[in-house]
């Protein structure tokens, strides 16, 4: 109904995790809309499982079972947050080895799996100061000694410092993955499969680590990835379909990827079914809108190449046009035309994918609609802050007290407003990204005066 309402009359994806009631919905939903105007290859892909809930879950399973040095570590930080004059006396430690950092111990949320990993990184910062209270601080030692006595663990050694270093650098793979994948003002979708690759095989070569923390953890974490990731038809395939539709990638790193994990055999295959499903996308688009796009002629893109007031820049617009029609040869459709040329801006680190399309809409009509709907899929259903919890999403009392007439008002005044002010979107994901770490400092510094 509501759907209607808003003359929305068809839904590409939907972006859920894996609650039940979310499976119920979507089955519901491809049901009663499959006739719907908007409504494409009769709802085949509308299903997309939300990356970083299934990132949580992965990194959930590693810290099920704590290995003892993680637990000897945050015994350690426990101990000095624990008054401030423990505090102060490793302040002292600190003075007395000649170090100075900025950083703050903070203790883990059992419930958020990256204030663990902010723990063990601020920490192995000062693995000295601990290492050295261990033997000159009698009520650090004592609190330790009366901890072992009742069967519980002691200080932290060196070697728990080593492993917990080692257990931080993996977890920033993933902590740097869902930041990704919980963007907002910039594409996703084409990331996703990047960031899949490298986790896989990071996991699969620290498996046979000789390192007993990361090999246990990642033992954990495989069984977990294989059941939502391991095999290629577990992922959405609109998801290798906006890697193709990434002009500086195409089907190339999909097929080193693939055999990369699965061997050539395999690799072809899936290969074959990605752009299968890329030229079902792109037929059911030209059968939607061949009545209302006609691709401009060739004395019409002449002509468009004349306009041009600079002689060196009309000579290399002409240019252009014969080696599009060079590398053409031989390609019946938009697709295949696409694919055949090289990839652009591979090494440029400002590239954007939207704008490219948006610059090659008249080069491919139909696959540039492909592109604008593929590409806008979101991959996290939630923001950045939100992705790390393991207890589940809130919503305060003031929140789910609203209307559904007051949310749609605040929907259209925040899209209204950002409309009338320009802005560029890599700024403003720097300037956010910048003020995700400001306030992440200021948090840690707020709960050390509280304790």
């Amino acid at each position: 109904m509501s759907l209607r309402e808003w003359g929305i009359d068809g839904i590409f994806t939907l972006t859920v995790d894996n609650a039940s009631s979310n499976l119920i919905t979507i089955k519901f939903l491809q049901r009663v809309t499959k006739d719907w105007n908007g409504t494409v290859l009769e709802n085949e892909f509308m299903h997309m499982r939300c990356c970083a809930y299934i990132l949580n879950l992965i990194v959930g399973e590693s810290l099920k079972e704590i290995d003892a040095s993680v637990a000897r570590v945050r015994e350690a930080v426990k101990y000095v947050k624990s008054s401030p004059n423990r505090n102060q006396a490793s302040r002292n430690f600190m003075e007395r080895l000649g170090m100075e950092s900025k950083s703050i111990l903070c203790l883990d949320v059992p419930t958020r799996w990256n204030s663990t990993y902010f723990m063990l990184e601020t920490t192995e910062k000062f693995e000295k100061v601990f290492l050295r209270m261990d033997f000159e601080d009698d009520g650090y030692s004592s609190y330790f000694r009366s901890k072992e006595d009742s069967g519980g663990l002691g200080s932290p050694c060196m070697s728990d410092f080593q492993n917990c270093r080692a257990f931080v650098t993996f977890l920033r793979l993933f902590y740097n993955t869902t930041k990704k994948f919980s963007g907002s003002l910039y594409v996703t979708s084409n990331a996703f499969f990047d960031e899949i690759f490298v986790i896989q095989e990071s996991i699969s070569h620290l498996v046979n680590s000789q390192n007993i923390l990361l090999k246990n953890t990642t033992t954990n974490m495989q069984t977990k990835f294989e059941k939502y990731w391991g095999e290629g038809d577990k992922i959405n395939p609109l998801l290798y379909v906006a890697v193709v539709l990434d002009p500086h990638k195409k089907l190339r790193i999909l097929k080193f990827s693939f055999f990369e994990i699965y061997g050539n055999g395999v690799g072809n295959v899936m290969v074959n079914k990605v752009k299968a499903v890329l030229m079902k996308l792109y037929n059911f688009y030209c059968s939607v809108n061949s009545l209302n796009m006609q691709e401009p002629s060739g004395s019409e893109k002449t002509q468009m190449v004349g306009d041009a007031s600079d002689p060196y820049v009309m000579v290399d617009s002409r240019y252009e046009l014969f080696l599009e029609a060079e590398q053409s040869v031989g390609c019946s459709n938009e697709v295949d035309k696409y694919l055949a040329k090289n990839c652009d801006g591979r090494r440029d680190v400002n590239f954007e994918v939207l704008g490219w399309w948006k610059d090659n809409s008249s080069r491919y009509l139909m696959l540039s609609k492909v592109a604008k709907d593929v590409l806008a899929i979101p991959v996290s259903t939630v923001a950045f802050e939100s992705a790390f919890s393991t207890e589940g999403r809130i919503v305060d009392p003031f929140r789910s007290s609203l209307s559904p007439l007051m949310v749609q008002n605040l929907v259209c005044a925040q899209n209204w407003l950002q409309a009338t002010v320009p802005f560029s979107h890599r700024q403003s994901r720097d300037e956010v990204e910048a003020l995700e770490e400001e306030f992440h400092d200021l948090g840690n510094m707020f709960k050390f005066w509280n304790l």
